[in-house]
């Protein structure tokens, strides 16, 4: 992709994430209705509300899920429109994203699959085992995990946390700009939940630039990861964004309360 000088100092100054006016339908029908959001360089911005709120939805756009249409409005990643970039081009990019239910891939072990995205991430045809290896092993050290886990097969018989700290390993080696996190919580424990978020805190000390969006129905998981906004999304728009007082009122209120803002 060939970027002018002009636009790469945009790049620069610009948010890591901002959707302008985003509106989304599936299928012929509309999800996402208007949605404004800006996450800006080490921020992490929390994403809550209800079921079929649309919020997944909103993590997939930006990732270019092929099964969504944008209608309307833009996404801006660091200042460049994405409308035109395939998946895998975001991803080589700098965006990622966790799954809510990552696939497993038999046959191809953790390791091998994380040697092919991160040639791809860093615009290599090849990359030494050895190299990855040994930057697989300090992260997994780092996140707690047993080493053995890297010659498993991708996610085959793998616990949901396991699952989840996998897509956390992935994060830290692939070093992304932009990490949604979609839902990283579900399906865990309180003891999982609690593995998972010191390992996203754990790569986020390492990259204090990444800007996360979290993706989430409960309190607990900021709880963990503090987040510097949180926004409100019901029926497909953004109805309120505030401090970590609003995620502490949904604890106390449910979403219901929120629901009036739309009128």
């Amino acid at each position: 992709m060939n970027f002018s000088l002009a636009s790469m100092i945009n790049s620069v100054s610009a948010p890591v994430l901002e959707l302008q006016n985003l509106h989304v339908s599936a299928e012929g029908s509309p999800i996402l209705r208007g949605v404004n959001l800006v996450v800006g360089e080490g921020e992490v911005h929390a994403l809550m509300g209800p079921n079929g709120a649309g919020k997944s939805t909103l993590a997939n756009v930006v990732m270019g899920h092929p099964g969504y249409v944008v209608t309307e409005g833009t996404i801006l990643y660091r200042g460049q429109d994405v409308a035109s970039w395939s998946p895998d081009e975001r991803a080589r990019q700098g965006i990622f994203l966790a799954f809510q239910y990552p696939e497993s891939i038999s046959g191809v072990s953790v390791i091998q699959f994380l040697r092919q995205a991160i040639a791809a991430r860093k615009g290599l045809d090849e990359l030494s085992v050895l190299e990855v290896r040994l930057d697989l092993a300090e992260w997994m050290d780092r996140l707690g995990m047993d080493a053995a886990f890297a010659e498993r097969h991708l996610n085959e018989g793998f616990s949901g946390g396991e699952r989840k700290r996998n897509e956390v390993l992935q994060m830290a080696l692939l070093e992304p700009a932009l990490a949604l996190l979609d839902e990283t919580d579900s399906g865990l424990d309180i003891d999982a939940l609690r593995v998972v978020a010191n390992g996203v805190r754990t790569v986020r000390a390492e990259l204090p630039a990444m800007g996360v969006l979290v993706v989430t129905h409960y309190v607990k998981l900021l709880e963990e990861i503090a987040p510097d906004q949180v926004h409100v999304l019901i029926d497909g728009r953004v109805v309120t964004s505030g401090g970590p007082e609003i995620a502490e009122r949904i604890e106390r209120e449910g979403y219901d309360a929120l629901r009036p803002a739309l009128a």
